[in-house]
């Protein structure tokens, strides 16, 4: 047994708390603006990744889409939530619910929908996204098009970091919990 995460934590003056606390070193924190900005995941659609969770099937990450962009319509196994940091968001199936700078946005699991920003946005729109699950996505004639996981999403900016030797990515790490790319 490790005995450092049977070790009871104490509080700054030294008095002990009545629980097992999970030892951290240091916090589990990763700087936007130190992460690369990992362009045209699709096509003018970049994304920095915060926290990818491979075992719990988590995917949390900042997304600059350009406008006039979407991404085919899909479907989530888990839930999703979006804040929106600038800019203009919409789901085709809700034309008259915009995603403005300052809207948070809870999906249940189970939803369905196809994502684009208007081609007649002014500047860029800035997101942050937590996703349980996966999201699957389909062509327009309903055959299956790609899935998109935290496991796909590693993959894919692991791939486009080499291939545009962009060095390592910090995110934050599930299972180890730490700090990739660090």
């Amino acid at each position: 047994m490790n005995a450092r995460i049977l070790a009871q934590p104490t509080t700054s003056t030294g008095a002990p708390l009545p629980l097992p606390a999970l030892p951290q070193d240091k916090l589990l924190t990763v700087n936007i603006e130190q992460i690369p900005l990992i362009k045209d995941v699709f096509p003018g659609i970049h994304i920095k990744p915060l926290r990818l969770d491979l075992e719990r099937g988590e995917w949390v990450f900042m997304a600059i889409v350009e406008p006039g962009r979407s991404l085919p319509i899909h479907y989530h196994t888990g839930t999703a939530q979006v804040w929106t940091i600038q800019g203009c968001w919409m789901y085709r199936e809700y034309p008259d619910q915009p995603q403005t700078a300052g809207s948070y946005l809870y999906e249940p699991g189970g939803s369905v929908h196809t994502f684009y920003t208007p081609e007649d946005n002014t500047e860029d729109t800035i997101t942050i996204a937590w996703i349980e699950g996966a999201q699957v996505s389909f062509n327009e004639d309903g055959t299956f098009h790609s899935l998109n996981d935290a496991v796909s999403i590693r993959y894919a900016i692991e791939a486009l970091a080499a291939a545009r030797d962009i060095g390592p990515v910090p995110y934050i790490r599930g299972n180890g919990a730490d700090v990739a790319g660090s």
